[in-house]
């Protein structure tokens, strides 16, 4: 099972390390990651395995959107099936 994670919000230091300390936490292994700064933008999304995750799903994601508010992020995990369910054409 894998989960796809985004984050958007103003560039800082240590968004990208802080988001995988949340996975490494949960034992969430992350495969994939693609990001870019945009003048002061930071945009990321990530591919991850969730198989083996300690915490429950929803638990997960409130971790990493709790991270999100405190960061001033906007962080949105999503189970790969609805997220290749969205953009199927």
């Amino acid at each position: 099972m894998r989960a796809v994670i985004t984050v958007i919000g103003k560039d800082a230091v240590g968004i990208l390390a802080k988001v995988t300390g949340v996975c490494a936490e949960d034992n969430v292994n992350v495969m994939d990651v693609t990001q870019t700064i945009m003048q002061d933008l930071f945009a990321m999304t990530m591919l991850a395995d969730i198989s083996a995750m300690k915490a429950g799903f929803g638990e997960f994601s409130d971790k990493l959107k709790v991270l999100g508010e405190s960061m001033n992020l906007q962080i949105h995990v999503m189970h790969e099936d609805i997220f290749n369910s969205m953009h199927r054409i």
